[in-house]
C-alpha cells in the first residue's frame, strides 16, 4: 500500500511530498524544495529508505535542497523535462534573487519525456508533459492512489504563472486541458502550494480554467 505525506518547505510553502511504500518502506521525495532538516525527521519518523527523487521543473522552492539529498542519500534524481535544464542551471540566479542561500547544484539523473514511468515498488506512476508555467514542467499520475502531483500548473482555485522567462499562458491552458482535464474528475490532485483538490472540482469552479474541458 502507498502512503504518503505533504511536508510544506521554504518560505513560499512548498508541498514536498514523501511518498512511500509500506511493505518495503522504499520512499521518494516529490518537489524537495529545501528544510532538509525537516525532510530527514520525517523520513526517520516513518522509518524509509530514501530510493529517488523527483522533480515536477526547475523553480528554486521546487528543487533547493535536491543537490545535498543527492548527494548524502546516493540516490537518482527523475526529472522534469530536459526543457528545464535552463532553470537548473539558473539556480544561483534565482537564489540570489529571493534571497535564499545558494543551493548544490542539481545534477538531474534522468530527464523525463511525456508518457515515461516512474515505478516505487510494485506502483508505478505516469509521467505528463505540462509546459507553461515553465517549458518543461511534468506532472505524476498515480493511477493506483487516484492522485496526480500538479506542481505549479494547477492549484485549488488558481493556475500557475506565466510571467517568467518562457512561461506561455496559452499553453499552460492547453497542458491543463489536454493533461489534467483527460484525468478522472475524482482524481485527488497535489499541487505546489495550497490545499489538495480533485480535478473535477477545478473543472467546475476553478475561475481560470472552468469550461475548458473540452
Amino acid at each position: 500500500m502507498l502512503k504518503f505525506e505533504v511536508i510544506p518547505v521554504t518560505p513560499f510553502e512548498q508541498n514536498c511530498t514523501l511518498l512511500w511504500d509500506e511493505a518495503t518502506r522504499d520512499a521518494v521525495l516529490i518537489d524537495a524544495g529545501g528544510d532538509i532538516p525537516k525532510l530527514t525527521v520525517a523520513l526517520n519518523k516513518h522509518q524509509l529508505t530514501l530510493k529517488a527523487l523527483w522533480l515536477t521543473h526547475g523553480h528554486l522552492d521546487h528543487v533547493g535542497a535536491v543537490g545535498q539529498l543527492a548527494r548524502e542519500y546516493g540516490v537518482p534524481v527523475l526529472g522534469p523535462n530536459e526543457e528545464e535544464r535552463f532553470w537548473l542551471d539558473a539556480l544561483p540566479m534565482q537564489a540570489k534573487m529571493f534571497r535564499f542561500p545558494t543551493p548544490e547544484p542539481v545534477v538531474v539523473t534522468t530527464w523525463l519525456n511525456a508518457g515515461d514511468t516512474l515505478t516505487l515498488g510494485r506502483y508505478c506512476f505516469e509521467v505528463r508533459y505540462t509546459p507553461g508555467h515553465t517549458p518543461g514542467h511534468v506532472v505524476i499520475y498515480s493511477e493506483d492512489l487516484g492522485l496526480v502531483w500538479t506542481g505549479d500548473v494547477l492549484f485549488a482555485g488558481a493556475v500557475g504563472r506565466t510571467d517568467f522567462p518562457r512561461g506561455d499562458h496559452a499553453q499552460l491552458m492547453d497542458s491543463i486541458r489536454r493533461e489534467l482535464f483527460s484525468l478522472p474528475p475524482e482524481t485527488r490532485l497535489i499541487a505546489g502550494h495550497g490545499p489538495m483538490s480533485t480535478i473535477g472540482h477545478e473543472m467546475r469552479t476553478n475561475p481560470f480554467v472552468a469550461g475548458r474541458a473540452g
